[in-house]
């Protein structure tokens, strides 16, 4: 069955969502410390099943998202080593950026937008986004009353804001922000990485949880970038696919 084709919501949350959690679950397990308890490499471990997950996706998915994967992971490269260990803004197990992190985004990002691209998601898209915004928003405030969090509660108002104006996009960015705050927990939780008591650890007057919330909106940055990418490749075929929408959102108005 093609997961874009399928009618069936559970089976495309299944293959896309429930197996992206599943493997944050088993793939930072490796990396955790239940795992430093009993080797010494554990990383190499965690390292070696996110390349090998990584290969076998790589060839299932289509030349488009394979571009796509791979502009992921190189921003994934330049954006851990600039924001961890060039500027400090969180630190993980070993203070350095463990190979699984860049084609971990990677992942991440593709999982997420089979999910929202999916027909049988796409169906229930204005249902979906107004019961993920108001999670998001109970995830936040939880965050804000119990642990003090008011950095992410900032980042979380921030990108709620900003996807009001964006509709296309806004399935796509509220399921990245539930994926990313998944992923932190299960991160912090096991300790493979953690976050300062203070935002960035440089702005004293928004506490910030380990992890925070929000953080999801420095995840924008990485899908914004693999998109931008994949554009400069394809140049003319996206200025002719947006010609093409343009002409038929005139026509579209013409008829009303």
């Amino acid at each position: 069955m093609s997961l874009f084709a399928s009618k069936s919501t559970i089976y495309t949350t299944y293959k896309t969502l429930g197996l992206l959690y599943l493997f944050f679950i088993v793939g930072l397990f490796l990396d955790s410390y239940f795992m430093v308890a009993i080797t010494k490499n554990a990383q190499f471990y965690a390292n070696a099943l996110m390349l090998f997950v990584f290969v076998i996706t790589f060839f299932k998915v289509t030349k488009r998202l394979k571009e796509q994967m791979l502009g992921a992971v190189l921003i994934g490269f330049f954006g851990e080593y600039l924001f961890s260990v060039f500027l400090g803004m969180y630190t993980y197990r070993l203070a350095n950026v463990p190979l699984y992190i860049p084609f971990g985004h990677a992942f991440v990002y593709i999982a997420v937008l089979c999910f929202s691209k999916a027909a049988a998601i796409k169906k229930q898209h204005i249902k979906l986004e107004k019961t993920f915004a108001i999670f998001i928003f109970i995830y936040a405030a939880a965050f804000l009353v119990f642990k003090n969090d008011i950095f992410g509660f900032v980042m979380t108002i921030a990108t709620l804001f900003i996807l009001r104006n964006k509709p296309k996009e806004r399935l796509f960015y509220l399921t990245m922000y539930i994926s990313v705050a998944v992923l932190e927990i299960i991160g912090t939780t096991y300790k493979c990485w953690w976050w300062p008591s203070t935002a960035w650890n440089v702005i004293p007057f928004l506490p910030s949880h380990n992890p925070p919330s929000g953080i999801s909106l420095f995840y924008f940055l990485l899908d914004l970038g693999t998109l931008w990418l994949y554009k400069q490749r394809h140049l003319n075929t996206w200025k002719r696919m947006k010609n093409i929408r343009n002409i038929r959102l005139k026509l579209i108005n013409k008829t009303d």
